[in-house]
This record gives C-alpha cells, structure tokens and sequence, in this order.
C-alpha cells in the first residue's frame, strides 16, 4: 500500500465526528504525504469545513493534501480507507423515531441503536450505506471502510452480509463505560483498563484492571458500587449485581434493549442541546476561518477516537491494538450468531483487521444479547429488502414492544414517514 494513502471523509460536514476526525487526521505524524478528501452534500457548509481544514494542515505541520468534493464518486477513485459518519436528515427523523412509539404506548429510552426507533433508523440509512458501497466497488474495491454512523450494528451486519467492501465500526462506548467505573471506584480513567464484549452499546466488561499492576479491580468495583450514590447509573448497575458483570456504556443506551430499559430513564435525546451546540459549533468554525477567533489549542490535539489509528496501524503495519470495534462475528464470540455484528478489541496492521476473542460471554449475558442479535438480524432483512412484513417481525420479537396493536400502528405511521428513503438494496 505504500506509506500513503488517500482518505475520503464522506460527512466531513457531522459537527460531532466532523471535528474529532480533523483532529485527529492533523495531530498524527503518520499520515505526512496522504490525500483527506472531504466530501459533503451542502456545498456551503463543506466549503467552510474544507477552509478549516486547511488553516488546521497549516498549523499542525500535518504535511496532508486537502480536497473537497459534493461528487462522492469521484472522490472515492482510488481510496485507500473510506471514512464514514453521514446521516439522512438526523435530529427531524430521529425525533420522530423517539416520540411516535411512545405516543403509541411504547416506553423507550433514546430510539435510536434498539428498541422500535431502531429499526426506522435502520431502514432509512442501509439504502444509503450500500450507496456508498457500490461506488466503492467501482472506485476502491480495496479500501476499508471505517464508519462511525448509527445504527453501528446493523450497518456492520449488513455490509458483512451482502457486500464484499472490507469494513468495521468505531464507536467510544468502551470508554464510557471505563469512566463510570472509574468515577464509583473514585480511580483516575487512565489508571483503568478494560477488556469487553458483546454488541455495540451493550458490552460485557469481561475485565476490569489496574493500568499499572493489571490487578482485577471487580473486587474494588464490587465493594465501592454497593455504597454509592443509588441515583447513579441505576439501571447499568442492576444489570451489574444481576449478572455479574458491566453491561454497556451508560443507561440510555443499554436501556435501549430491555424492556424495563425506561426505569433507568426515559428522557430521550436532548436535541435541543445538540441544536444549540451545532449552531455554537458552526459560528465558532466561521469565527476561526474569518480571523476573528483563535484556534483552540486542543483543536490540533487527539479527540480520543480510534479512526486513525487504525488507518495508521494498517498504513505502517504498526501491529495496533484498538480496545473496541464492530465487526462480523464470525466466531469470535462463540455463544453469539456466527453472522451477528459484535464489539470486541481488535488488532490491525497491514494484512487487515483481526478481531481478539476474550472467549463466550457469561451465559445470562450471551442470552440476553442473542436476542438483541435475532431483533437486528430482522431489522436488516427488513431494511435490505424494502419489506414492511418483515419490518413487522422486527417488531414483534423486540422486547421493547410491548403491544401487537401499537406495534401495527407506529410502523404504518413511521414507514410513511420514512417512504422517501426506503428501498431494496440487494
């Protein structure tokens, strides 16, 4: 592959991983010579991300090639790693996902990675992402595709099923749920290391270690959880003295997959937050291109994601570990569908992506997950064919629905609303 390589950044315009992939693209010396191809549907906002971009390079001695394109074909032409955190339409669409099911009875937590909102999400972003892998068949059928875009399983499981495009999700849910322990533990995030499996959002923390000893720290955990503030986390914590184990990366996302999900919290999204924050996020960035703000100084630091790390360890055969990806299964959980999407540590370098297996989850907690992988296995059936049949499944055998008729009347009303988007990919 040679120590360079073209980077095509399709969402480069996403005011969340938009700006952790810059950062994290202009703080490595490994990428000096490479091509970062950004590529956006809205020309405006692209142009003032691609000027950022530039000042960035600039500053940081990055040594990068700055493009920009609305023609994603054309950008993906000899790709080596095809970046992906694109969205259709997010916060209108996912509102509706979010509000409707509840307005019909179902009590959720965020609509967006399980539970009924899942599965719309799931049928309007498939049709998009198998866009992007037939243009990469055309264009880079050898390049891998990073995505950070939800609903992360079932892209993954999708895209292994019924694409040949090498690909993997990143997500930072690993470490979240590293702080959470750290914070009962009253330890620093730094001095404590995990190891977890399982799906994205619902990991198993398999193991929970000192950094500078590798002592087990469940016994600390164990003993600290039992006297701590009981508003905290409630939910991840009663899956913890049930099972044994840490599930997960926080409440409102492992409640997405249970049906008593919402005791931990049934709030939603907060979008008015993110609007604000977008609108915040998009004048500073108008304010730094314009001279009349400085640049950040942790602007030209890493932001913690793992995109380029992994783009680097496969660049220089760097033989890196990454805590935790998305991938095929493929037995490396073996009490999980072979062909589920799992979350598991894995190692990178020249010769691709290998996924570390820490063994069969616990057995409660493999039976919890497996049904989780049948409900996404259907959503995808569903979304890949076009099928408001199989949609219905999905439904039905979600824990989350607890009702036949509302699962009837949410899917008529959010299959109409998302009709402009879904269409048969295979």
């Amino acid at each position: 592959m040679g120590n360079t390589a073209k980077i095509v950044f399709i969402g480069a315009t996403s005011i969340s991983f938009g700006m952790s992939m810059l950062r994290d693209v202009m703080s490595s010396e490994e990428l000096a010579g490479s091509t970062l191809t950004l590529v956006g549907r809205h020309a405006d906002s692209l142009a003032r991300v691609t000027e950022l971009a530039r000042m960035m390079n600039a500053r940081s001695g990055a040594g990068l090639t700055i493009e920009a394109t609305t023609d994603r074909l054309a950008a993906l032409d000899g790709a080596s790693f095809v970046v992906n955190a694109s969205a259709i339409d997010r916060n209108r669409l996912w509102k509706y996902d979010f509000e409707i099911p509840r307005k019909h009875g179902i009590r959720h937590t965020l609509g967006e990675n399980g539970g009924p909102g899942a599965l719309f999400f799931t049928l309007r972003t498939l049709p998009l992402l198998f866009d992007i892998a037939r243009d990469m068949e055309r264009q880079c059928p050898g390049a891998l595709l990073i995505n950070f875009s939800n609903p992360e399983s079932r892209i993954v499981l999708a895209l292994g099923k019924y694409s040949p495009i090498k690909n993997i999700g990143l997500c930072h849910g690993v470490f979240m749920a590293r702080d959470y322990l750290a914070h009962i533990m009253g330890l620093p995030n730094e001095q404590v290391d995990v190891l977890a499996a399982g799906i994205n959002h619902a990991q198993c923390l398999m193991h929970v270690r000192r950094h500078d000893t590798g002592e087990d720290l469940y016994p600390l955990f164990r003993q600290k959880e039992r006297g701590f503030d009981p508003t905290y986390q409630p939910l991840s914590r009663r899956l913890f003295r049930t099972f044994g184990y840490w599930i997960g990366c926080g409440d409102s996302h492992v409640g997405e997959f249970l049906p008593f999900g919402w005791e931990g919290g049934e709030a939603g999204y907060d979008f008015k937050w993110d609007e604000r924050n977008r609108q915040d996020m998009a004048k500073q960035m108008d304010d730094i291109v314009a001279n009349r703000t400085p640049m950040p100084k942790d602007w030209l630091t890493p932001s913690g994601e793992r995109g380029v790390a992994v783009i680097t360890g496969i660049l220089h055969n760097r033989h890196r570990f990454i805590e935790s990806a998305i991938v095929p299964n493929g037995g490396v959980i073996p009490n999980l569908p072979t062909d589920a999407a799992v979350e598991v540590p894995v190692m990178v370098d020249a010769a691709g992506v290998h996924p570390v297996s820490l063994g069969p989850l616990p057995d409660g907690v493999g039976k919890l997950l497996g049904t989780q992988a049948a409900v996404q296995e259907l959503a995808v059936e569903a979304a890949v064919r076009a099928s408001k049949e199989i949609a219905l499944q999905a439904l039905m055998i979600d824990p989350v629905v607890n009702s036949a008729d509302a699962a009837v009347a949410m899917l008529d009303e959010l299959w109409e609303i998302n009709r402009p988007y879904i269409r048969e990919c295979v």
